[in-house]
């Protein structure tokens, strides 16, 4: 028998801001009221642009804001446990006091032991707190509270690499439901496995993972297209323009991947030493000439701990250098040097002369509430320099996916994430030929990640990107220099995943995924000449027989699960045969364990057989 809901939200409706958010008074309001149903052990993405009402959607789910219509239903015994983006730690003196402080707060020893895990030490002074101590302290008390349903409002943000692995190894063992919103891409999809999406005031459920998000959203998009000479002048447009900023840009995006593809098998074989890659390369003068940052032996010491011990890298112009490893690992101190911010205690590190940088950093410029977007990004003309190009105000706003009707919005009225959007608007504006990106994604939902993306692809120039966004330095970095703590700096031409693969050879299989073979390198610690690949064992008939059959079984499985999770999808499926229902989703919790399963074995095989 199919379990009920642990909570509901029937026919909600709410005004924000003199319009209405969700619903409306009429059906001509232009949203549609908002119906959700959690169920046990739901694993629900929540995904829509900034300003869409994400935010505001937990808050309804929690009770901390009530509807303007509509009925929200909690089963009894139900916890519902929030982790806030923001939460306010000004009143309370230690993380501790905040963790154990407020309504129904956990037990002491249960913050303790969450917190022990992740290394965080809850006698800290709040005050004095990084935003991911603070972070921390917050998961700890979330969790330590034993929910039944919990909420996750950007929950990687702040957190280093080494946390954000704790987190997901965590909620995959949990057994309750929560709702998550994040622009982490790898992070939603190891994790959930239906998705809500907010869209211009309505809300669709789909019971596919983050994973295949993006073809349903797709679909939806080009089921509107289809339609439009149905809709009005107004309407067409706006297919029209989700349509372009959408669908073409991921279109675009597949070629630029192909060319980063090639940008990083360059940068290997100038890794790895000469002769080792297919591409033809420029002469070691032409390389030196291009150069931009030259780092010569530089190191940083403090205390008796060496920070960063000594190493030498060249950077070219049109480079993209990411910074990776754990908090307290050195990536800031590895940023300031490279930039010159400080001083290396050996070599030396010289710019090119024409060098000229913008840095966005996580600790984003405030914005003055009573500005308009007008007057940040052009002074309150109609006019703004784009990197040396003149574009009317209202265009520019467009090209980060703004509705141009927000150019005379004050600041106050804006989301976070869309004030986070519109900085980066105003300082990619600027004529620089070095950008220098410190944790970038926090606060963009995963439409601005495409556009930065797709900036970051086309600026003529070079980049350094800080961050521990894993699929965002995937798509974008050509060499990842890795930090692992001991102040030993991996250079590896790639991305997170080439980069964690060179630490991990030995990785479980399935938690990292391998890159594509033209997308590997080795440093020039281990040149690729002189590397001997040891010799494959040989595989027994019953594991040569499961390495060639499983890819076909797992295709199998994964029709399968499509097939049941669009079978589920009905929303009256659960009301009229609830005993279907429970079958169906048994029959898909059974097919995914089975997937796993042959996955795991699958891959463990390939690796036999890679040698």
């Amino acid at each position: 028998m199919a379990q009920p809901p642990i909570f509901s939200l029937e026919g909600v409706a709410l005004q924000q801001g003199g319009r209405w958010l969700f619903g409306g008074p009429t059906p001509t309001s232009g949203a549609a009221p908002i119906d959700l149903h959690v169920l046990p052990g739901d694993r629900l993405a929540l995904i829509g642009r900034n300003g869409a009402g994400k935010t505001t959607l937990l808050r309804l789910v929690t009770g901390r804001l009530e509807p303007d219509r509509g009925q929200r239903r909690v089963k009894p015994g139900t916890r519902i446990v929030s982790l806030e983006q923001d939460p306010d730690f000004a009143p309370h003196a230690t993380l501790m006091d905040f963790a154990i402080g407020g309504e129904d707060p956990p037990e002491r020893h249960e913050v303790e032991a969450i917190a022990g895990q992740l290394g965080i030490d809850m006698s800290r002074p709040a005050a004095t707190a990084s935003g991911g101590e603070k972070r921390r302290a917050a998961i700890a008390r979330a969790l330590a509270q034993d929910p039944d349903l919990l909420l996750l409002d950007e929950p990687t943000n702040h957190l280093d690499l080494a946390a954000i692995e704790w987190l997901e190894d965590w909620l995959s063992r949990y057994r309750g439901a929560f709702i998550t919103i994040s622009h982490d891409r790898t992070f939603l999809t190891r994790l959930t496995r239906a998705t809500l999406w907010l869209d211009r005031g309505t809300m669709r459920r789909k019971e596919v993972g983050f994973g295949g998000y993006e073809a349903w959203e797709e679909t939806v998009y080009a089921e509107e297209a289809r339609n439009a000479d149905r809709l009005d002048a107004k309407l067409k447009i706006e297919a029209h323009w989700l349509e372009r900023g959408v669908t073409a840009r991921r279109k675009r995006n597949q070629g630029r991947l192909e060319k980063l593809h090639q940008m990083r098998a360059v940068r290997a074989a100038m890794i790895s030493g000469a002769g080792t890659a297919k591409l033809k390369l420029a002469s070691d003068d032409d390389f030196k000439s291009k150069s931009v940052i030259v780092a010569e032996n530089i190191s940083k010491t403090y205390g008796e701990r060496a920070v960063i011990k000594p190493f030498s890298l060249r950077i070219q112009n049109g480079d993209r250098i990411g910074i990776v490893g754990s908090n307290g690992a050195g990536k800031t101190t590895l940023l300031k040097l490279l930039t010159k911010e400080i001083e290396s205690d050996t070599g030396s590190v010289t710019h090119a002369r024409t060098l000229s940088g913008v840095m966005i950093d996580q600790q984003r410029t405030l914005l003055a509430p009573g500005a308009t977007v007008r007057q940040v990004l052009a002074e309150g003309g109609d006019w703004i320099d784009v990197r040396g190009v003149r574009k009317h105000v209202m265009a520019y706003l467009k090209d980060f996916l703004f509705d141009p009707g927000l150019v005379d919005t004050k600041i106050g009225i804006l989301s976070g994430g869309e004030r986070s959007r519109l900085l980066l608007a105003r300082e990619f504006a600027r004529t620089a030929n070095l950008l220098v990106l410190d944790e970038p994604t926090n606060d963009l939902d995963l439409e601005t990640l495409d556009l930065l993306q797709e900036v970051i692809a086309d600026f003529d120039g070079t980049v350094l990107i800080v961050s521990h966004d894993r699929d965002f330095l995937d798509r974008t970095v050509t060499v990842t220099l890795g930090l692992d703590g001991s102040g030993k700096v991996d250079i590896v031409a790639g991305g997170y995943a080439d980069w964690e693969a060179k630490r991990r050879p030995a990785h479980k299989p399935g938690k990292t995924a391998q890159p594509p073979a033209h997308d590997r390198a080795t440093t020039a610690q281990q040149p690729a000449a002189t590397a001997r690949p040891a010799a494959a064992p040989k595989l027994s008939y019953k594991d040569q027989r499961d390495y060639e059959i499983l890819p076909a079984r797992i295709a199998e499985l994964d029709a399968a699960i499509a097939k049941g999770e669009a079978l589920l999808s009905d929303p009256a499926l659960y009301t009229t045969d609830p005993a279907r229902f429970a079958a169906i989703s048994q029959g898909i919790a059974n097919a995914r364990a089975e997937k796993d399963a042959a996955e795991e074995r699958w891959l463990t095989l390939a690796e036999l057989v890679e040698g």
